[in-house]
């Protein structure tokens, strides 16, 4: 399939990192640039009702090869990578065959694919990587879905004798910085169900998701010269480690996974008369998110008492939640794609997104949309990877799926 690594290597060499601190959809203009380039692309392949939004949204259609009703089904992929890691001069470079050995990223740097800290490279010996340069993200997130779904759709196109039902496929902008959906169409989209083409290793299938928040503080210290500062100063920034020494200890992501949430400082700043501080807040459990968020104001109020009333200000708002209740009632959505790996010989490996995806958004607003893999590892670092093998068997999941619905 050099059609789906051609396409992907193309794709990844476009900057389209999104910007959480810009409250416009699309967050960053230069997300319009591979939205342009897949637009004539979906075009020159012979896909229908080729259309790009004013907010970057790039939607196609397949049309239907049965003279029955089937359902019509959705493949979703976003553009943007995320904030953590610059995407902009991605080099990648594909490692043949590999050999079950560490992979040298960078020389100069001494950025090494180590197999004692990612293990799981080894399920891989064999085959062919597609790893970074140690200096970028590679973009497997999402980029390798978007791949995934245009090579699905061409290679239906190409083969009008597979019987398939009416397919819809959409390129979102802003799914890093949770604003993927705000001005998704889903009337005009009118699909009975979607995937969105946005997991992880060969296997994934998913349809729980974080409940999810951000917590933005504000500490009002009050600076006073050290000298003279005895029963005066309030130091904000002591404050804020104070606060952060409040919260459990073994409740942060370094220490969590499956079903376990955690509360993840994202970033601090300032000195001793202001500190800001940036957290997220995660659980799969709607009550234990609600309880997660009360603490925060609790410890929030204990400090206020003890230093001050308005020395802390804490916001804390809704990101997305999870998705699992909207999946529950179509059920047969995650049970036909877990007959379709099983059926290609890919174990399905069903487990909660220790994150979220567009399809968290959609679900809620009406569209179930659980998630497959795309077969990458290591999303939004330099140690990121994609077995070319692995992306190859996502293009034929997302061809057996829409085969399934047309029996």
């Amino acid at each position: 399939m050099n059609t789906l690594v051609n396409r992907f290597l193309k794709y990844v060499s476009i900057d389209t990192q999104s910007d959480e601190t810009v409250e416009t959809n699309p967050s960053t203009r230069k997300q319009f640039d591979l939205a342009y380039l897949l637009v004539d692309e979906l075009k020159s392949i012979g896909l229908s009702n080729v259309n790009l939004s004013e907010h970057c949204y790039v939607t196609a259609e397949i049309p239907s090869t049965v003279d029955h009703e089937t359902p019509i089904i959705g493949f979703i992929a976003h553009m943007d990578t995320a904030p953590d890691m610059t995407g902009k001069n991605v080099k990648p470079r594909i490692v043949t065959g590999y050999d079950g050995q560490d992979i040298v990223l960078d020389e100069e740097t001494k950025t090494i694919i180590k197999t004692s800290d990612f293990p799981e490279i080894k399920n891989y010996i064999g085959q062919d990587l597609i790893v970074t340069d140690g200096k970028t993200i590679l973009g497997a997130d999402n980029k390798a879905g978007i791949a995934e779904i245009v090579t699905a759709a061409e290679y239906l196109i190409n083969h009008p004798e597979i019987k398939h039902g009416q397919i819809k496929i959409a390129f979102t902008p802003d799914e890093e910085v949770g604003r993927g959906t705000i001005n998704f169409d889903l009337e005009k989209f009118s699909a009975d169900f979607a995937y969105t083409i946005d997991g992880g290793e060969i296997g994934e299938l998913e349809y729980e998701t974080f409940n999810a928040a951000q917590a933005k503080i504000i500490i009002q210290g009050r600076n006073v010269h050290p000298g003279s500062a005895k029963h005066k100063m309030i130091n904000a920034q002591r404050i804020g480690f104070e606060l952060n020494g409040l919260l459990p200890a073994n409740e942060k992501p370094e220490y969590t996974e499956g079903y376990e949430g955690f509360y993840h400082l994202l970033s601090s700043s300032g000195d001793v008369e202001c500190f800001d501080m940036s957290y997220i807040i995660r659980d799969h459990s709607l009550d234990k998110f609600n309880t997660r968020k009360n603490l925060l104001n609790e410890i929030s109020g204990f400090l206020n008492i003890k230093y001050g009333l308005g020395t802390v200000k804490v916001t804390i708002k809704d990101q997305y939640f999870n998705m699992k209740e909207k999946i529950l009632p179509v059920y047969h959505i995650v049970e036909t794609v877990k007959a379709v790996m099983e059926e290609m010989g890919i174990e399905p490996i069903i487990k909660p997104v220790r994150g979220g995806t567009d399809g968290s958004a959609l679900s809620l607003k009406g569209l179930p949309t659980p998630n497959i893999f795309t077969g990458g590892h290591n999303f939004h670092g330099k140690y990121e990877y994609i077995p070319i093998q692995s992306m190859e068997k996502a293009v034929e999941v997302i061809i057996g799926i829409t085969k399934k619905y047309a029996e």
